[in-house]
């Protein structure tokens, strides 16, 4: 296991996670991605872009509001036009943003808040115009230029002031695809605090506990340790795992219930995507077969990963739709799965039949996913699901996501009482969670 993980903190004698490295690292593979690029200029809306860019923050109330933008020019480091008096924060703490001369490149400057501001008040203008004026100021007003996303108003501003606005969200993805070592450190990090998160929820799930009261568990757990954002947990149980409806509810939970949980959190700007089945209180038969049974495609599927290898080779050892219930794999989708996880949840590689075996990626070493299975149980109502992330390494891949996950763990009182002192049920199980401790297994 050659992941190190660390404490919250930095400190004076260890060396950690380097935030100067972090940045300066993920910054230069996204100014070699433009170079390889045909833009002259990337300009980013979307949060996670921004963030990577230009390592600002001003918190995920702003993530929805289409407010803040950045572009990075060719030969240029970025500017970042914020939200109000975080123009003025970043000046004062991101000296970065500051050139040698003193000169910052954050200003203050917004979109149009997803239309609330009035389109009278000229703000998709503003915003074109500013972008303009840095493109003529490098001779770059002739190139096009890559935006990940934005509205419509914003790109006829832009159209109007000459420019030539192409899609450059493939950029963004391809310069995030492959992580540094920093960013594998705080996603391991982000996988522990849900580690942390599954070990209270095994503990305290019980018969009688609803959807919603698991919710507020796990996202009290991570707050008080650390996470910036709990962007979701789902919580899934009793008939309602089959289908499942991506979202929780306020349902008790019974005795003899599945129950299957994904949490997706962010820390330090990094999230995870990490699944979880458990039985309520006992678990029937055909409970622990479709549990089995998902556990067997995950299995197949570590044990093919490695770099070379191709999205494609992954997803063709998985069951076709028509196989667990469904008509096509688009009725099918995310629930035999895979995506890269970074900065934000959803990034390159997909692994998905329905794309996958006609539009292959190659994995490399440095890539950071989850994959996701889901099998429902002949019951016609119970059903298992797991995710694990992993970090591919020169000759396989490493899983990061650590609670225990190869058999079906039943909780409750009843089970507590009936099986002793739960550490010793999951002690001997630990080591599997590794792709060599599989292998060994």
């Amino acid at each position: 296991m050659g992941i190190a993980t660390y404490g919250s903190t930095n400190v004076d004698w260890e060396a950690r996670i380097d935030m100067d490295r972090l940045r300066t690292e993920r910054l230069d593979r996204l100014k070699r991605h433009l170079e390889d690029s045909e833009f002259g200029a990337l300009l980013a809306f979307d949060f996670y872009n921004i963030r990577y860019m230009t390592a600002t923050h001003i918190g995920t109330w702003g993530i929805d509001k289409m407010v803040r933008f950045a572009l990075l020019m060719r030969g240029a480091e970025p500017i970042v036009w914020d939200f109000g008096s975080a123009a003025k924060h970043h000046q004062l703490y991101n000296p970065w943003l500051t050139d040698s001369d003193g000169t910052s490149r954050s200003r203050a400057g917004i979109s149009t808040l997803r239309g609330a501001i009035h389109p009278g008040a000229g703000r998709a203008e503003s915003v074109a115009e500013k972008v303009a004026a840095e493109l003529r100021a490098r001779g770059l007003d002739k190139e096009p230029v890559g935006v990940d996303f934005i509205e419509l108003p914003v790109h006829r501003a832009l159209r109007a002031e000459g420019i030539d606005v192409q899609d450059g969200q493939q950029v963004f993805l391809e310069a995030r695809r492959v992580k540094t070592r920093d960013e594998i450190s705080l996603l391991t990090h982000a996988c522990g605090l849900a580690d942390y998160a599954y070990e209270e929820l095994y503990r305290a799930l019980k018969p009688g506990m609803k959807e919603n009261e698991t919710v507020g568990l796990v996202s009290k757990l991570l707050y008080d340790n650390g996470s910036e954002f709990v962007s979701g947990i789902n919580a899934i149980s009793g008939e309602r795992c089959n289908p499942h409806p991506h979202l929780y509810s306020d349902r008790m939970m019974r005795p003899g219930d599945p129950a299957y949980f994904d949490i997706v959190h962010t820390y330090l700007g990094y999230q995870t995507c990490y699944y979880r089945t458990f039985a309520v209180g006992s678990a029937s038969p055909a409970m622990r077969d479709a549990y089995q049974r998902a556990r067997e495609i995950m299995d197949v599927s570590l044990a093919a990963v490695k770099p070379g290898v191709t999205t494609a080779d992954i997803v063709s050892l998985w069951p076709k739709a028509q196989e667990f219930g469904f008509d096509n794999e688009e009725a099918a989708f995310a629930l035999q799965y895979g995506h890269g996880v970074g900065i934000s949840v959803w990034e390159k590689p997909i692994f998905s039949r329905l794309t996958s075996l006609d539009n292959p990626e190659v994995i490399e070493e440095g890539n950071v996913f989850a994959l996701e299975t889901y099998w429902p149980a002949k019951d016609g109502w119970s059903a298992a699901r797991i995710e694990e992330e992993l970090v591919v390494t020169a000759d396989g891949c490493e899983v990061i996501t650590r609670f225990p996950a190869e058999e079906l763990l039943v909780a409750g009182q009843r089970y507590f009482a009936a099986t002793g002192p739960l550490p010793a049920v999951r002690e001997s199980q630990s080591h599997l969670n590794t792709a060599e401790g599989r292998n060994e297994a």
